[in-house]
């Protein structure tokens, strides 16, 4: 049982890789693509330098727990800046607020804005701030296997405290009621996968992640964090192997002994599958051996997919924090059109990272790098004109907020959205974040860990627990390390 095939290099299966090699196990991580990473990988063109995906670094403790399993520190690997402000946020005729980093100075702005709401935060905050501890010390690190895992003397005690049956929305309210405040409090929640209203209370958590724990940048980009896993992982005896796309894996005796790609087979004693669970069950299994149908499937509730473009433009532009959220239309008119009647939307919120304000790398003197990112509904039909649409939409209103041109002066530019999702990652219905954190799927109620009918087969990653996001994927791995070496001691014992 010594040999382990990591199917993906995302965060999740370095995560699992990096954790089951220290344990000894013989590990190699099979990449569809030609670099490490999954959607946090990177690429450069023209003079720019661009993360593909994840682009927020929240839960700075998360990472530092990770590396700690390994006596080591983040800053053994990579640079870390706090940001402030930790990012800006545009609404309409001009209005924009800066969220800063140091809390006090985020008391004043909600109080300028809502008197009252100051107090009314710190009281929100220390019930955001017990969750997050509770939820990311406990809960976030189970493996889901079933509902016993929760149903303790710790669990029924907390469960008030943790406000696992009211909606985030119904709690925000309780506090405040200006909209830019609710929008502020709203936004860290979006990518979850639903709205506010069927999304638990519980994730105030990550309201206390935002603006207490502070919004980071790893120096030279968010794929810093992946070439140190990398780093970590080889270190520890992991091979890679790149272009290396898995189709087929085979199966003897409810047991997984090979991974198959297009021109090798790898011998498996164990098989952990980052890649997306959907396409690993559908597609690379036999029908006999999948845990869950087509209509299983077609039943979940997806977090968002996005459409991307990638700028670099030969000018600097004024008005453009690190992070920048264009909430100057209809919060809920968007968030239905992605969760409740899915459909592109009317007239999209979106966001804009401007690396090249705080790393100087990213871009030609001079110039700006620009990753302009619009949530939408997965499983839409994407094609040319659709993205062409949008691109104008945006780029008018963020010339407009932001009073300058920019569309003439931009000398390189990419597209990325649910084909290419499809593509490059088999992603389910072209998605980007996963499976959504809604009330029924979370925990134990999402597609589990182990599988159901192959005994050696493990997922991990954003369809699975914890859920989508750069630290639950991270987590994730963790999860479906200790349970392999769980079963093992299982094993070794029977």
């Amino acid at each position: 049982m010594n040999k382990v095939v990591v199917i993906g290099s995302g965060f999740s299966g370095l995560s699992a890789a990096c954790c089951l090699a220290q344990q000894g196990y013989q590990v190699t991580v099979l990449e569809k693509n030609h670099t490490p990473g999954g959607r946090a990988r990177r690429f450069k063109e023209a003079g720019y330098t661009f993360d593909m995906g994840p682009s927020w670094y929240w839960m700075p403790d998360v990472f530092e727990r990770f590396f700690k399993r390994f006596d080591l520190s983040v800053t053994d690997y990579y640079q870390l800046k706090r940001l402030d402000p930790s990012y800006r946020m545009f609404f309409n005729q001009h209005q924009n607020l800066d969220v800063p980093a140091d809390y006090t100075q985020i008391r004043q702005l909600f109080e300028s804005i809502e008197t009252g709401s100051a107090v009314k935060l710190d009281k929100f905050m220390k019930q955001a701030e017990l969750k997050y501890q509770m939820g990311m010390g406990n809960f976030v690190y189970k493996p889901g296997n079933s509902a016993m895992e929760f149903i303790n003397l710790e669990t029924i005690r907390s469960a008030y405290q943790l406000d696992l049956f009211q909606s985030f929305h119904q709690h925000l309210r309780r506090f405040f009621s200006n909209p830019k405040l609710l929008q502020l409090l709203t936004f860290p929640i979006l990518f979850l996968g639903a709205t506010a209203k069927n999304t638990p209370a519980l994730y105030s958590l990550m309201n206390f992640a935002d603006l207490k724990l502070g919004t980071w940048y790893p120096k030279n980009g968010m794929h810093e964090i992946v070439l140190a896993l990398v780093k970590l992982a080889e270190s520890l005896g992991v091979s890679f192997k790149y272009r290396q796309e898995v189709h087929t894996i085979d199966v003897k005796s409810s047991r997984a002994s090979k991974v198959i790609t297009q021109d090798k087979h790898w011998n498996a004693d164990l098989v952990v599958a980052s890649a997306d669970y959907h396409f690993i069950e559908s597609e690379c299994l036999p029908i006999e051996y999948q845990s869950y149908t087509d209509s299983y499937w077609e039943s979940r509730t997806m977090a968002p997919s996005s459409l991307i473009y990638y700028l670099g433009v030969r000018k600097r532009i004024d008005g453009l924090q690190h992070h920048n959220l264009f909430f100057d239309a209809d919060l809920n008119q968007h968030t239905s059109e992605i969760y409740e009647t899915p459909k592109w939307p009317s007239n999209p919120l979106f966001y804009v990272s401007a690396t090249s304000k705080t790393d100087a790398t990213v871009c030609p003197t001079g110039h700006e790098n620009l990753f302009v990112l619009i949530p939408v509904a997965p499983g839409l039909e994407d094609n040319e004109s659709v993205r062409e649409h949008y691109f104008d939409v945006v780029m008018k209103r963020m010339e407009r907020a932001l009073g300058t041109e920019i569309t003439a002066f931009i000398d390189y530019r990419r597209c990325y959205a649910h084909q290419d999702f499809i593509k490059d990652y088999h992603a389910f219905k072209g998605n980007a974040y996963g499976l959504a954190n809604t009330t029924m799927q979370t925990a134990f109620l999402k597609p589990g860990i182990k599988s159901k009918k192959v005994s050696n087969l493990y997922y991990a990653g954003q369809l699975t627990v914890p859920g989508p996001g750069v630290p639950p994927s991270l987590i994730s791995g963790q999860i479906v390390a200790n349970q392999i070496l769980k079963d093992a001691r299982h094993e070794t014992v029977v």
